[in-house]
């Protein structure tokens, strides 16, 4: 299998490939991808002991980055981003009451913009081939999650920080009470989702190599 820059990502094989037809193909899977990560980021599944629900927002994202490849993928998340943005309900807590740029300024802020970083990284991983091997989108998922992390606990700090949330009494730093907060409830769901993406992306593969041959 060839991991050139030119290997098409999952998106890309099938379906037509030229023309007005493709747009229309292409402005589908937009739409379906931005209904996917609404859906996906409504859906909260408890792990015990853990009070904190986990969401499939973090794994439809990554997923699509990997099956839509970056310009695609990111045109995708763009466009939930900007549905987000003016308003409507579909991130993971936002809600009639709190929604729109306020709920992008809060605690998950970061997150968000890590989203669009991780759906880059994947997309470009993806089109490398890596989303055909097992081991190979297990690492990349992991890459994606680490990219997402590393705006999402920087914003979270700073949130804690400037809204006078610390709270030294329980946590013992500012450091503790982010990873907290943002890390260590969501420890098993990524996995669980890791692995996941990891068995699915190259399963359809093999499922169009059957289809083609």
């Amino acid at each position: 299998m060839s991991v050139s820059m030119t290997d098409r990502v999952l998106a890309e094989a099938f379906g037509p490939r030229e023309a007005t037809a493709l747009r229309i193909k292409q402005a589908v899977l937009v739409v379906a991808g931005i209904l996917l990560l609404t859906v996906a980021a409504k859906i909260r599944i408890m792990v015990p002991p853990s009070p904190v629900p986990v969401n499939l927002g973090t794994f439809a994202v990554l997923t699509i980055a990997a099956a839509y490849g970056p310009r695609l993928g990111l045109t995708t998340i763009l466009g939930y981003m900007l549905i987000g943005a003016l308003g409507f309900d579909v991130f993971v807590g936002s809600t009639a009451e709190l929604n729109g740029v306020s709920y992008m300024m809060g605690s998950t802020g970061g997150y968000l913009f890590g989203y669009v970083l991780a759906t880059l990284a994947l997309g470009l991983l993806a089109r490398r081939g890596w989303d055909r091997s097992v081991l190979l989108m297990a690492a990349a998922m992991l890459i994606g999650n680490i990219i997402l992390y590393v705006p999402g606990l920087a914003w979270l700090s700073y949130w804690i920080t400037a809204g006078a949330k610390l709270d030294a009494a329980t946590y013992g730093s500012l450091w503790n009470q982010t990873m907290a907060w943002g890390v260590t409830p969501y420890l098993i769901g990524d996995a669980m989702k890791l692995a996941l993406a990891a068995l699915l992306l190259p399963a359809v593969w093999k499922l169009v190599g059957k289809a083609r041959a």
